[in-house]
């Protein structure tokens, strides 16, 4: 668990229904940092509803930076949305557990742009994906 002192909220995760909580979880429960992350569920939402939900979760963290499930999913198509309407807004889809929890454990400097730590968490999320077996 998280200590008391709560971390400015840097990303929202936003995907079907629980995948968003889970795998904010899975990051609290690995590295005790789930809270810079905030999760929106697009369950029982219209496209419309969803872009609301997840606007509304960057008004209220301050957070430009967006994590989604699949690249052409709902959640990404209300994204793809706001980015327009947002500048410096960020998007990064078909995301996996690697890529959040380097995302999450980057020290940030005082004022640092979350934006930022993207493209190395990025990197490290795309580096984790192994097939064996074949």
């Amino acid at each position: 668990m998280s200590d008391t002192t709560s971390s400015p909220i840097r990303a929202v995760v936003a995907g079907h229904g629980q995948f968003a909580t889970g795998i904010i979880s899975a990051v609290e429960q690995i590295t005790g940092r789930g809270d810079v992350l905030i999760p929106v569920s697009n369950a029982g939402l219209c496209l419309d509803d969803i872009q609301g939900a997840i606007a509304r979760a960057l008004d209220e963290t301050g957070a430009r930076v967006i994590f989604t499930d699949l690249p052409a999913g709902s959640c990404t198509m209300a994204v793809r949305r706001l980015v327009k309407e947002r500048p410096g807004t960020v998007l990064v889809t078909g995301i996996n557990l690697s890529l959040l929890l380097d995302f999450a454990m980057q020290d940030l400097p005082e004022g640092g742009d979350p934006a930022l730590a993207v493209q190395t968490a990025l990197d490290r999320g795309r580096a984790s994906m192994a097939v064996y077996g074949l």
